[in-house]
């Protein structure tokens, strides 16, 4: 059975999967290292690992993350959605600033 998540991925997605499994592979190439040897580090079938170099978007999230560990590349991980990256975010926030700020009246006391 197919999962219908490999069905309803835009194209952009699609081809920003494949571009990060080619890249992968890429980078296990640089280090000398088989799909085996991959497989074997990141704790997984060499069919799977397989997977990951062709961008296969039904690969477990944790699968990819132990893979950019094995690689050396455990801590772009945590920058993908940084908040400080986030242009559309910062857009957002400075449109929720209110136009004019006024002091709260506090209440006289008795």
């Amino acid at each position: 059975m197919r999962s219908t998540v490999v069905d309803t991925l835009p194209p952009k997605v699609k081809r920003a999967l494949a571009k990060l499994g080619a890249d992968i592979a890429l980078a296990r190439k640089k280090r000398s290292l088989t799909t085996i040897m991959m497989a074997e580090r990141v704790g997984t079938a060499k069919s799977t690992y397989l997977k990951i170099e062709k961008g296969d978007p039904t690969v477990a999230m944790g699968t990819y993350a132990m893979t950019f560990f094995v690689l050396g590349f455990d801590g772009a991980l945590g920058e993908i959605v940084d908040p400080r990256r986030d242009d559309q975010g910062l857009l957002l926030d400075a449109e929720r600033l209110p136009k004019r700020v006024r002091a709260r009246k506090t209440p006289r006391p008795l």
